[in-house]
């Protein structure tokens, strides 16, 4: 049984999340060094169990959440490391599909912190800079130990960003990777062309693991190329996971035409039942290289397909078999998906999505129009944007999907302020009928209406906190 090889100064969870806030000022730093080494100080508990790896621009956190409840119906115990979180910080961290108790999420982070503070301590005695530890390199820590402590079977690792430098590249004990796909988002790190960014998140697939291709790596062929080229360096045989139809992946694929491999193993899905309604079932056939599931199903929009389907594919390579089809089928339907297309109020109808980008959003609207064709007939959309995203872009997409706007600004300090959001969307097209400082206020003046928000996951976790009056989610 994994134990902490140091003493440790307790935290509250208040506490923790002052040191969670203090290192934001070491913002994003592209190596792995610092969180390797900090495992190491805390004796390596990302050995004690099993991690599969999940990258992609769009879909990984569903795809992550699939992937869990999954193998737990599989008779796994099995953890969920995801980010950013909706509404509380001990949210990144699942055992048992659900977030870890605050006293537990507060000890490892003191753990996490006193590993920093030893490894820092150590290279300063040999003249050596002391590393600068993020945010997200002391969460990637501290979920390990959270982990090796509650003796889970494996863990389900959510990249945070990319995937070379990514934190939870570190782990020691990965075994099976997915790539959900490719969009432009955070270029100013990971490269301004979906080339350069499946280059980042292709390096997680390495000699020994098995590999999942999501659907979003299929097109354009140069970007299938760089995961293809890589796969090949490295001596790897990848599922390709492809839809039957395109249509069955609208939104979730960039332009040009699918490509036939031969030589590779594909797994390929068919939605045979299209939600009709908000809360409507979603059904999809999956074939994949061991087996077919027919009739899975969700209660979810279309585009949880492609992602519902790679995680079936993704759990199988992992496991080296078929799964059990029955199990699977109530895994898929009970599984939870905060945020995305997530009804936070019944009536009148509130729902959340956290698409923060263009892609996202364009798959979003997707499963808007399959819900209701009218866009006459659709209601009002609350919107809230960080500033550095692709503001125009997606304004540029939602501005004729909606027949009104109300604008807010999140309380995040990269919000974009209302006047200029409404400013953009208004150039865009928009009809923005009222805007509001805060999403408290807006959400005030929509209590009697119904209404769907999104443009951030910000946005989703305001909204969903003041409706649902919860920090579970």
């Amino acid at each position: 049984m994994y134990q902490v090889p140091f003493d440790v100064e307790p935290l509250t969870f208040e506490e923790s999340l002052d040191v969670l806030h203090s290192a934001l000022r070491f913002g994003i730093q592209p190596m792995l060094e610092s969180v390797e080494d900090m495992l190491t100080a805390c004796g390596d508990p990302d050995l004690c169990f099993k991690c599969i790896q999940i990258s992609g621009t769009n879909g990984k956190t569903s795809t992550a959440r699939y992937t869990a409840a999954i193998l737990a119906g599989e008779g796994l115990k099995v953890a969920l490391y995801t980010s950013p979180e909706l509404v509380s910080y001990n949210e990144r961290m699942e055992i048992c599909g659900a977030p870890i108790a605050r006293d537990a999420f507060a000890h490892s982070i003191a753990v996490a912190r006193e590993a920093g503070r030893r490894v820092n301590e150590s290279r300063e005695a040999q003249g050596l800079r002391p590393y600068d530890i993020t945010e997200f390199d002391t969460l990637t820590v501290a979920a390990m130990v959270a982990f090796a402590e509650a003796q889970v079977d494996v863990a389900v690792l959510e990249c945070g960003m990319g995937g070379r430098w990514d934190a939870t590249s570190a782990a020691k004990s990965i075994c099976s990777v997915a790539v959900t796909g490719v969009g432009l988002d955070h270029t100013r790190i990971l490269g301004d062309t979906l080339e350069a960014i499946a280059g980042e998140k292709a390096a997680i697939i390495k000699h020994g693991r098995t590999c999942v291709l999501g659907v979003g790596t299929a097109t354009p062929a140069s970007v299938e190329d760089v995961f293809l080229d890589r796969c090949r360096d490295v001596g790897v045989t990848p599922v390709l996971l492809r839809p039957d139809r395109p249509f069955d992946a609208a939104g979730e694929l960039n332009s040009g035409e699918l490509a036939f491999h031969g030589d590779l193993p594909r797994a390929g899905y068919r939605i045979s039942r299209f939600p009709g309604r908000i809360g409507g079932s979603l059904v999809v056939d999956i074939k994949t290289p061991l087996a077919e599931y027919d009739g899975v199903s969700a209660l979810k929009p279309s585009y949880q397909a492609a992602n519902v389907s790679c995680a079936i594919v993704l759990s199988e390579q992992f496991l080296g078999r078929h799964l059990d089809a029955d199990a699977l089928f109530d895994s898929v339907v009970t599984c939870p998906t905060p945020g995305r297309f997530d009804v936070v109020r019944p009536e009148p109808v509130g729902l959340i999505d956290a698409c923060h980008n263009p892609q996202s959003v364009a798959t979003f609207v997707s499963a808007v129009r399959g819900v209701e064709p009218d866009v006459r007939k659709r209601p009002v959309l609350l919107l809230a944007v960080l500033a550095d995203k692709d503001v125009r872009g997606i304004c540029r997409i939602l501005a004729p999907e909606f027949p009104r706007f109300v604008v807010t600004k999140t309380q995040s300090p990269r919000a974009l302020d209302e006047s200029g959001l409404a400013r953009i969307l208004r150039e865009e097209g928009g009809e923005v009928e009222a805007t509001y400082p805060s999403v408290e206020e807006a959400l005030t003046a929509l209590s009697d209406r119904p209404f769907v928000a999104c443009g951030s996951i910000t946005t989703a976790g305001e909204v969903s906190k003041i409706l649902r009056g919860s920090d579970r989610w």
